[in-house]
């Protein structure tokens, strides 16, 4: 089964291309099955493209899914269409009386500001907050993930020296842990930040189990309420050339940044990406889908609260 989307939203047209199952709202209403329910609260300023990036990545499994994107009503991107955002995106108030299967919250390009700094941080409170009661389980991305353990379990962030850019090795740590079936014992994934959180943080809090991390850039997957929460502080979702136009958006300000680690070919901007993580980065969304979303998910979320 595919994903079901809005017949007119442009990430269709581009999964389509790639030869990606997508279904219309009008086929998926002829079929008789609960698609899953997933809302993906958007926080990047480029919604369109991560929009894309996450919906390819939960597109390749064999189950149905019903998306709502979601924005904060506190600040809006200035970089997606007005019309984009009326069209297909949601508020918080408008869906606050849903029940979920699974949520998404992406990642935001603002992880040097203190968290109670950020415009709609009252707000991702208010949510991160409510996904304990009105969802089954929870998928953090990259400064996603820094807020929510932030938030809930108080974990810090930690400014580094330079940012962290390039593709990465981690080590799975939870071999038995469904989120990894599939996995090799090494695995490449992309990191771009300015900001971490330290495993010895992790391993101090009870409630957090450290999934996998990597030697040269630290924790990559973390684990709480026995996957009702992850923690994911890389980008599995990433196109082959998100790093390659940051790096040269960062040259064409003047930055002088860091050629993204293990990335282009022989570590030369002038050659293509190597792509290295695709895989790894499927396997992650579809095994939550799977083990943490549709085989433990009541059969009826909106009748009852069975959270």
């Amino acid at each position: 089964m595919p994903i079901k989307i809005a017949d007119s939203l442009p990430a269709r047209a581009v999964l389509e291309s790639e030869n990606i199952f997508v279904m219309t709202e009008y086929r998926a209403l002829h079929q008789d099955i609960r698609p899953l329910r997933i809302a993906l609260l958007n926080l990047m300023p480029t919604k369109i493209v991560t929009e894309t990036q996450i919906l390819r990545c939960l597109s390749n499994t064999p189950l149905q899914i019903e998306i709502d994107l979601v924005q904060t009503a506190t600040y809006q991107s200035r970089h997606t269409p007005e019309d984009h955002l009326l069209t297909f995106y949601k508020t918080f108030e408008e869906i606050r009386d849903n029940n979920y299967d699974g949520f998404i919250i992406t990642g935001a390009p603002i992880e040097q500001m203190a968290f109670e700094e950020v415009d709609y941080w009252e707000e991702l409170c208010e949510i991160m907050e409510w996904t304990k009661s009105h969802v089954h389980s929870t998928l953090h991305i990259c400064w996603g993930a820094q807020a929510a353990l932030y938030y809930h379990y108080g974990i810090q962030k930690y400014m580094l020296p330079e940012k962290v850019s390039g593709i990465f090795e981690h080590h799975v740590l939870q071999p038995c842990e469904n989120l990894f079936r599939g996995f090799d014992d090494v695995f490449n994934a992309p990191h771009s930040r300015h900001t971490e959180v330290r495993a010895e943080d992790i391993n101090r809090e009870p409630a957090l189990t450290l999934l996998a991390q990597s030697d040269e850039v630290g924790v990559f997957l973390v684990e709480a309420l026995y996957g009702r929460q992850i923690f994911v502080l890389g980008h599995a979702e990433y196109d082959a050339d998100t790093l390659q136009k940051e790096y040269v958006r960062d040259v064409n300000r003047g930055l002088d940044p860091q050629i993204p680690a293990h990335y282009f070919k022989n570590d030369d901007p002038s050659q293509p990406p190597v792509v290295s993580w695709r895989s790894h980065g499927q396997l992650l969304y579809t095994n939550w889908l799977n083990h943490y979303v549709y085989q433990t998910t009541p059969y009826d979320i909106f009748s009852k609260k069975p959270f």
